[in-house]
């Protein structure tokens, strides 16, 4: 398992490193193709952008799904002041990027870094310091710009991605921090296992397929799969938090989020199988998240539905997790396909 969390973490590193806001996942999406095909397997990519491939097996089809799109932002206005006025992509929260680095990409392929801050945000200028700092967020360019002229003469329009920098570690101690561990962790785990199945290292005793997803922030990633689904587990983020039983440290099992139960049987067989390997894990409800596979649900699948994934700090911020989370979720899932 040690080379296999070696490629894990470097496929999370490479994925973060690949700017993919929701609405502008292609480079991320042509990565996982590239990668896929890579190791010997024929993905294909929807119209949409979601990407799909089957890892092999017969009878009874998985879909597992992560999704790769993430949190961001996009040029609302371009300011007087040649500053620009962002609008959030997903449930990006302001707060959490107050000072955080961040590149705009324009239509034409030019890229231009910059700072976010908020309007006022020197402590010995700022009469009264900036409470609501959601609507009070800019994006200073690394340019030397001071009007709106001379920032559109760069090529940035309004609708521009603006994607914050992702600053990926995994400390000597196991820790993993990032932004965007939500999902890009995750889908390094499903890289992983597409991996291993390509090799022959994971047995398959049923169809699997994995959905890469790109729309997932804004609720349609998974809202189509393969019509022959008959169970299909969200990959994603377990949530750690006040009042949650999970830890960085272990898989978490969703039996609720705020959508409504996920499927009881296949909760209670995930959990059986993650005691019966003694693997660190917790069942928790998670009171404000929906996932992929919800969405699947939505659009009319007879489907059998679950979420696991590694326990994740600080969702939708600067994440953290641990490579024993990612452990123990690979092993959950690596033993899951090998039931019929």
């Amino acid at each position: 398992m040690d080379s296999q969390l070696t490629y894990i973490c470097d496929q999370l590193k490479a994925l973060t490193a690949i700017p993919s806001p929701t609405g502008f996942t292609k480079h991320a999406t042509n990565y996982l193709a590239e990668t896929l095909t890579a190791m010997g397997l024929s993905p294909e990519v929807s119209n949409k952008g979601n990407v799909l491939v089957c890892l092999g097996g017969e009878g009874n089809p998985l879909v597992l799904a992560s999704h790769v799109d993430t949190l961001g932002a996009m040029v609302r206005a371009i300011k007087d002041n040649g500053r620009l006025r962002p609008t959030t992509l997903g449930g990006h929260q302001w707060r959490t990027a107050d000072g955080e680095n961040c590149t705009v990409h324009t239509r034409d392929g030019r890229a231009y870094t910059g700072v976010v801050l908020n309007t006022e945000p020197s402590a010995h200028v700022a009469d009264e310091k900036v409470e609501q700092v959601e609507k009070n967020m800019e994006v200073l360019l690394d340019e030397n710009v001071g009007t709106a002229d001379e920032t559109r003469a760069l090529g940035i329009q309004n609708g521009d991605i603006i994607a914050m920098d992702p600053r990926t570690t995994v400390t000597p101690s196991g820790y993993i921090k990032s932004r965007f561990l939500d999902d890009k962790l995750s889908a390094s785990i499903l890289l992983g296992l597409a991996r291993a199945a390509a090799v022959g290292e994971v047995s398959l005793a049923r169809k699997v397929s994995l959905l890469f997803t790109v729309y997932e922030e804004v609720g349609h990633g998974g809202s189509f799969v393969p019509a022959d689904t008959r169970d299909m587990i969200s990959v994603d983020m377990g949530c750690v938090g006040a009042d949650l039983a999970c830890t960085e440290r272990e898989v978490s099992i969703c039996a609720k989020d705020s959508g409504g139960p996920y499927n009881y049987d296949l909760v209670s067989e995930l959990a059986g199988i993650a005691a019966g390997l003694e693997l660190g894990y917790a069942i928790d409800v998670y009171p404000h998240y929906g996932s992929d596979v919800e969405a699947t649900l939505t659009a009319g699948y007879d489907i059998r539905h679950g979420l696991v994934g590694p326990g994740v700090y600080a969702s939708h911020n600067y994440e953290r997790s641990h490579t024993d989370g990612v452990r123990n979720t690979y092993e959950l899932l690596r033993a899951y396909v090998a039931r019929a």
